[in-house]
C-alpha cells in the first residue's frame, strides 16, 4: 500500500515537473525591439538628428579566449560626426609670432587699442652672411652697435647697425579684420593693451562608443543601442519603450527561474519518495 501511494505521488509530481520543464524549454525569451528606430543597419550607414549627421563607423564582434577553451563574445560600435568648434590664439604684446612664414614682433600701443602692429623681425645674421663685404658679426663702439664693411680698396668702415640694416616692415591690423593664420581665416576678435586674440572655426571629428544596452547622448537626446546580430546596431530614443521591455524581460526571467526551481524541487522530492517507499515497514 505504501509503495502504491508513493507511485501515485511520484507520477503526479513527474507530470507537474514535466510541464514545468516543457515551459522552460519551449518559452521564447522576449527581446528588445523598436518600431521606427532612429537608425538600424551596419557600418557605413548614417542618420540625421537635430540638423547633425551621424555615421556608424564600425560594428565589431570581439572574441576573448577564456579558460578550458571557452570564448566570450562582446559586440561594440563607434558613432562619428563632424562638429564645428571655435579655436583661438593669443598674441601677447612684445611677443614674437610666426605670420606668413616669417617672424614678427607684436606691438600694441595705448590703454584702449583698436589695432596692433606687426613689426618684422630681421634675420640680421642671415643678412650679414649674404653680404660678402661685411663681417659676419657686429661690433660695439662707444655703446653703439656697428657693422664692419670692407670696400673694394680693402678699407674697412664701421657703419652704425641702424644705418646698415633695412627698416623692418610694419603692418597695422585692426580689430575685426580677418587674416590668414596657420592655414585658417582668423578674425581679430579682440585687442587689449596686453594681447590680441585671434579666433577661427574648424571642423573636428567627434566619436562615441556604442555598447549593447548602452546609452549615448546626441545633442540633448539620449539614445539606447541594441545589437540584433554581430553586424547590425539599432539606435532609438524611445527610452520609455526600452524600459518597459526591460521590465517585461525581467519578469519573464523571474518566471523561468521559478519554474526551474520547481523542477529541481520536484526532482528532489521524487527521489525522497522513492527512497521512502523502500523503507521496510515495521508492521
Amino acid at each position: 500500500m505504501q509503495r502504491r501511494a508513493v507511485t501515485v505521488y511520484v507520477a503526479l509530481l513527474l507530470v507537474v515537473g514535466a510541464a514545468a520543464g516543457g515551459l522552460v524549454a519551449t518559452a521564447d525569451s522576449p527581446e528588445v525591439s523598436f518600431e521606427d528606430p532612429a537608425y538600424e543597419g551596419g557600418a557605413g550607414g548614417s542618420f540625421d538628428h537635430a540638423g547633425q549627421t551621424y555615421t556608424v563607423a564600425d560594428v565589431t564582434e570581439n572574441v576573448e579566449e577564456g579558460g578550458h577553451g571557452s570564448e566570450t563574445v562582446t559586440l561594440s560600435g563607434t558613432l562619428e560626426w563632424n562638429e564645428t568648434v571655435t579655436e583661438s590664439a593669443e598674441w601677447a604684446n612684445n611677443s614674437t609670432v610666426t605670420y606668413e612664414e616669417d617672424e614678427w614682433r607684436v606691438v600694441i600701443e595705448g590703454e584702449d587699442p583698436s589695432a596692433f602692429t606687426l613689426q618684422e623681425v630681421l634675420d640680421r645674421q642671415a643678412i650679414l652672411e649674404n653680404d660678402s663685404a661685411a663681417d659676419n658679426q657686429t661690433y660695439m663702439r662707444n655703446g653703439e652697435e656697428h657693422v664692419a664693411v670692407t670696400d673694394e680698396d680693402g678699407e674697412t668702415t664701421l657703419v652704425p647697425a641702424d644705418e646698415y640694416f633695412p627698416e623692418p616692415e610694419e603692418r597695422r591690423i585692426d580689430e575685426g579684420e580677418t587674416i590668414t593664420y596657420d592655414g585658417h581665416d582668423a578674425a581679430v576678435a579682440n585687442v587689449s593693451a596686453s594681447a590680441a586674440v585671434l579666433e577661427w572655426e574648424t571642423t573636428q571629428t567627434m566619436s562615441a562608443e556604442l555598447t549593447p544596452q548602452g546609452q549615448v547622448t546626441l545633442g540633448n537626446t539620449t539614445f539606447v543601442a541594441i545589437f540584433p546580430d554581430s553586424s547590425t546596431v539599432v539606435l532609438s530614443s524611445n527610452l520609455e519603450s526600452y524600459e518597459a521591455q526591460q521590465a517585461e524581460i525581467g519578469q519573464f526571467e523571474q518566471r523561468m527561474s521559478g519554474l526551474t526551481r520547481i523542477g529541481w524541487t520536484i526532482g528532489a522530492t521524487v527521489l525522497m519518495l522513492i527512497a521512502f517507499a523502500f523503507v521496510p515497514s515495521r508492521y
